[in-house]
């Protein structure tokens, strides 16, 4: 069983995700990385002789608490994915150090391939309150996941606002064991998310929420985004942590809503804005900004979709268990079957399909968000 293999590695002292991945890609899998020698160990980037001996020792260790973990996991309602499994975030997957493993409590879906991240100072302003709970709305009723980190201030505002709306998606990673609620008020607005998106963490069971542990939460945040928008953070927040990691390391765009310039929580947004940000007032900001999926995970969905079409049924070619469908309207579909590889222009599709100008361009906008479609040129599109 792999996920045995990936939480055994998980639950290594001094073992990492990047470390981690380095010695599957040495042993060949998650199994054989776990009975590792010391000799082959030793081959490893970033491990060598030193560590080698410590690390073999940490391993059989960890192996004796695995069964404890994950009863404790389902005791708590908790659900472990790996890497290996298919529920397993496609975006997330594709960043440099995805996690060993996620606990689970609520379930992924689809439609967190157009995941956006909302983050921002734990002490907003009103407004920044205002704003978060604005944008999660808009962008919940858009058809796109709020991800954020459960925190106090804008965090928090950015889940209720998706809740709010009757179609609202949200996930919260934390930055402890998702047994432990943190903050502790959040307890309740937790069990709403889980209800109606996800909570989880890369965590073991118990972990208390230290510091040191919520820069690795922020790149969960960030690697499961299609983007970061940064709603009030003064100049040493941990949002802009999560903002420069979604531009540098995971090639992700980053939006920024300008403040008051005499409030200190604007510093931040303001200083991403000169640095290259998409200065963000309306939920048009964000859907002109997007862009296809990161091409990392655009060729891991290609590896593995099923698209169906009026005229194309989906493919049997791959079993049920790991295909991985995207969720059409039949707008969607109807725009999709009039499409091939050389570029239609706009006028073509709304005459073929018999639908007003405005909707067509609104799926295909959605259309090119979820990875399917291509923008050729000024109004011409194609299939990716």
């Amino acid at each position: 069983m792999a996920l045995r293999h990936w939480l055994q590695l998980s639950l290594t002292e001094g073992l990492g995700p990047i470390l981690s991945n380095r010695m599957i890609k040495s042993a060949g899998s998650a199994e054989a990385a776990c009975e590792a020698t010391a000799k082959l160990l030793r081959e490893v980037d970033g491990i060598g002789s030193s560590k080698s001996s410590k690390l073999v020792s940490a391993l059989r260790a960890a192996a004796e608490n695995v069964d404890a973990e994950m009863e404790r996991a389902q005791a708590a309602g908790a659900t472990l994915i790996c890497p290996d499994d298919a529920a397993y975030p496609m975006l997330l997957r594709s960043i440099p150090d995805p996690p060993n493993v996620l606990y689970l409590k609520g379930a992924f879906e689809d439609r967190d391939l157009n995941g956006i991240a909302i983050v921002g100072s734990r002490k907003c302003t009103h407004y920044g309150r205002e704003q978060a709970e604005r944008f999660g709305a808009l962008l919940g009723g858009a058809g796109f996941t709020v991800i954020s980190g459960g925190a106090r201030g804008v965090d928090s505002a950015a889940h209720r606002g998706a809740l709010m709306h009757p179609q609202g998606r949200t996930i919260a990673v934390l930055g402890s064991g998702v047994d432990v609620p943190y903050p502790p008020e959040n307890g309740s607005l937790f069990e709403q998310i889980g209800a109606r998106g996800a909570v989880i963490s890369e965590f073991p069971m118990g972990t208390p929420p230290l510091a040191e542990n919520f820069p690795r939460r922020n790149r969960i945040v960030s690697g499961m985004s299609r983007g970061v928008l940064v709603i009030e953070a003064d100049e040493r927040s941990g949002a802009l942590i999560t903002a420069r990691q979604a531009c540098d390391d995971h090639g992700r765009p980053v939006f920024a809503i300008p403040g008051r310039i005499d409030n200190s929580q604007s510093a931040g947004p303001h200083r991403l804005i000169r640095d290259g940000a998409i200065l963000t007032s309306g939920i048009e900001d964000i859907l002109e900004g997007l862009g296809p999926l990161p091409q990392e995970a655009s060729e891991l969905l290609f590896d593995e979709l099923v698209i169906e079409t009026p005229e194309q049924p989906a493919s049997p070619r791959l079993p049920d268990t790991s295909r991985v469908m995207i969720d059409l309207s039949d707008r969607q579909r109807a725009i999709l079957a009039e499409l091939g590889t050389d570029a239609t222009g706009v006028d073509a599709i709304i005459e073929r399909t018999d639908l007003a100008a405005p909707l067509v361009l609104q799926e295909l906008t959605f259309l090119s968000l979820k990875g399917l479609v291509r923008r050729v040129d000024g109004q011409s599109y194609a299939r990716r």
